[in-house]
């Protein structure tokens, strides 16, 4: 009897601690769940202003780039004026270091945040582990005390006063529980932010590390174009000076020629004053209607122009453009008075018309008249050939005209040429 008693007291004492833990339990659980749902969660942090300002110039500059390449491949399919290619050069490398300068401000600002966000993970989980050792300790206590313990310490009160001040300090120990629950449940968002973000910032610092090594050799790369492009530009700038000293020699040459042959001219019509005096075969009414002296485009054309180093350069008469051998005709009757190399136009010839005028054919492959023969209008006297391997084969083309104070002067050919060929 004794026995069986003691049994069902310690049955009814295991089923009562069983109760009390469960009720603990869900005490606790429910503690945390009501707490938690209180807590509002901790956004994950805007981008820095900074950062994203510093994105937009970048994305700004780059646009900039892009035009100016597209630019640089219009003039590399196109003639154009040797000192925009390099003042396009300049403004790409330039865009290039401004690039470089924004990444490394980027690299500096990104690195700040990661330092932040690093410096800020690491605080809020070191006062994680701290509030959650002291939030299991609270958690084993209640377990511990039961869910009668709030009755109970207010029933043993032994006076109204001790009752209220039990409840109030009860009361504050609730509040602070769900404080502390509030403050893990903080501080666990914040170290979940600070990872996430931590990891973004790392990744973008790769990133903007690798987008620096590829800017900074881009722009050793347009740096070393640019030095290429100087030198070459000095030395076409050096041909071409060379190349005007050599064609104004070879004017010279031509034009005291032609004043060397006129004057003798005029001094074998001063010997024979019975003789009638020779009239021009190039007649006025012949203006726009002599046959062109080969068929082809014009390579250049008669006076200033304006070479791709920007020099100025003046031609005295035109060039057109044929394959090499094509057959030269005279554009009027008269007599070849030279047939010899003349400096920049190679082989020429030279035909007096009469009355102080000239025509001159240059840059031949051969020449099938010689000196003091007679031609006829329209007469092969020779072959294109290149005389100037920057212009191709062609044939140069001049007429001197005798003004009106006899000294025979260049006119633009092109007039005296029919307009359809």
């Amino acid at each position: 009897m004794i026995r069986g008693a003691r049994g069902a007291d310690r049955g009814a004492r295991a089923a009562g601690n069983h109760k009390r833990g469960s009720a603990a339990r869900w005490f606790a659980l429910a503690l945390l769940a009501a707490v938690a749902s209180l807590v509002p969660r901790t956004a994950s942090r805007a981008q820095d202003p900074r950062l994203r300002a510093e994105r937009d110039t970048l994305e700004r500059i780059r646009q900039e780039r892009e035009a100016l390449e597209r630019r640089a491949a219009e003039l590399q399919s196109s003639v154009h004026d040797l000192n925009e290619e390099v003042s396009n050069l300049d403004a790409r490398a330039d865009a290039t270091a401004r690039i470089v300068k924004t990444l490394d401000a980027q690299l500096a600002t990104i690195s700040g945040d990661v330092g932040d966000a690093t410096t800020r993970m690491n605080s809020a989980e070191t006062e994680l582990t701290i509030k959650r050792d002291a939030l299991r300790r609270r958690l084993i206590d209640i377990y511990k005390r039961g869910p009668l313990y709030t009755t109970e310490a207010m029933l043993s009160a032994r006076s109204f006063g001790e009752l209220i001040a039990r409840y109030k300090y009860l009361h504050l120990v609730a509040l602070h529980d769900r404080a502390l629950v509030g403050r893990v449940e903080q501080l666990r968002d914040r170290v979940q932010v600070d990872r996430n973000r931590l990891v973004s910032l790392q990744s973008a610092l790769e990133e903007n590390r690798g987008d620096k090594a590829q800017e900074e050799e881009r722009l050793r790369a347009l740096e070393r174009e640019r030095e290429a492009n100087l030198a070459h530009a000095k030395l076409a700038s050096k041909q071409t000076q060379d190349r005007l000293v050599r064609l104004k020699a070879t004017e010279a040459q031509l034009t005291n020629a032609i004043a060397a042959l006129d004057a003798e001219r005029r001094r074998a019509e001063i010997s024979r004053p019975s003789a009638a005096r020779a009239m021009s075969t190039i007649k006025t009414s012949d203006y726009g209607q002599l046959d062109w002296p080969v068929d082809g485009p014009l390579v250049y054309t008669f006076g200033k122009a304006q070479t791709a180093s920007n020099t100025t350069i003046r031609w005295n008469g035109v060039g057109i453009k044929a394959t090499v051998g094509t057959s030269v005709h005279a554009v009027a009757p008269g007599r070849v008075v030279s047939v010899s190399q003349l400096g920049t136009y190679g082989l020429t010839i030279i035909i007096d018309h009469g009355g102080g005028d000239y025509s001159i054919y240059g840059s031949l492959n051969r020449a099938d008249v010689r000196a003091q023969q007679a031609v006829a209008k329209g007469q092969i006297i020779g072959g294109v050939g290149v005389s100037d391997p920057d212009q191709g084969p062609h044939l140069h083309f001049e007429i001197r005209h005798g003004g009106a104070d006899g000294r025979p002067s260049p006119v633009d050919p092109a007039g005296w040429l029919r307009g359809e060929r």
